[in-house]
């Protein structure tokens, strides 16, 4: 069972039903299925499985939980919700024990809680503060070293330095297809897709809209919701025949993801400024820049 589970959280099969999980699984198999539940768009589902978990005796899967809850908030744009869970996923990970090749040990749970924290400031603006948590993350497997892409490149990005995010968002790329994890080659793709776009070179523009329109295309094959509606956000500013439309499909993805969150998840995408509101409510601007957002989780 778990082998299945990894398979469908790090592996080439990322829309495995995991359903039954729920039900029967032990601590760390219902934690995988909640990471799979999570990269499919099913936040409700998740959160009551990640709640639960957050006091589990084994403190690495406490951890990983907590970190994987503050993930899915900030998918959400809930930045201070997530970085109070990923404070939580530090203070808990144990000092030690015996390595995972997929980081689900100690040395991955505080990787992971870094990585989140590291995040969690990007969206409050403290990028010095995000470069700093950086910098204390010690890579021991390849989920790490893909994350610590994703969140070097979104710093560069935050900063105004779009050329400098694509060499951490190429490198995730490499990692992330050596280990052979779907999920996370595609969401490397899109980080190293909206970097190439948002420098803006002639291109690197029409590299980055080719990478997400492929993207997109295997993101929606596999129900991946978490990432379609980003990816088609990013995509519409470069669509010569959606000039002044609502961007439909990443409208379209966004309220299926909500229609799948739970009440608190629901309410902070509402309330965040990284959630253009123009895809909550059609007509309305967006709250802020959209391109660089929502790419370390």
């Amino acid at each position: 069972m778990e082998d299945q589970l990894r398979r469908a959280a790090f592996g080439d099969e990322p829309g495995t039903p995991v359903w039954s999980t729920l039900r029967d699984g032990s601590a760390r198999e219902r934690w995988l299925a909640a990471v799979v539940l999570g990269g499919q768009g099913h936040y409700a589902a998740a959160a009551t499985v990640l709640g639960a978990l957050l006091h589990d005796r084994d403190r690495v899967v406490a951890s990983l939980a907590a970190s994987a809850f503050a993930s899915h908030r900030r998918q959400l744009g809930g930045h201070a919700v997530a970085r109070g869970l990923d404070a939580r996923a530090l203070a808990t990970a144990p000092t030690s024990g015996a390595p995972d090749p997929d980081g689900v040990d100690a040395a991955g749970a505080r990787a992971d809680a870094l990585l989140g924290l590291a995040a969690d400031a990007i969206g409050a603006g403290r990028t010095g503060e995000a470069r700093r948590l950086l910098a204390a993350v010690e890579p021991r497997c390849w989920r790490t070293e893909v994350r610590r892409g994703w969140v070097a490149a979104e710093i560069e990005l935050a900063e105004g330095h779009a050329e400098a995010a694509v060499a951490p968002a190429e490198a995730a790329v490499e990692v992330a297809r050596e280990a052979g994890a779907v999920r996370h080659v595609l969401k490397s793709e899109v980080v190293l897709g909206t970097s190439l776009v948002v420098w803006g070179t002639a291109d690197g523009v029409a590299r980055g809209v080719e990478l997400l329109e492929c993207d997109l295309n295997h993101i929606t094959k596999r129900d991946l919701w978490s990432l379609i509606w980003p990816t088609a956000l990013v995509l519409v500013d470069h669509d010569p025949f959606a000039a002044g439309k609502p961007p439909v499909r990443a409208t379209e993805a966004l309220s299926c993801v909500l229609r799948r969150a739970d009440p608190i998840g629901r309410r902070l995408a509402r309330d965040s400024p990284w959630v253009p509101t123009a895809l909550l409510r059609s007509g309305e601007p967006p709250n802020a820049d959209p391109l660089s957002k929502f790419l370390t989780d």
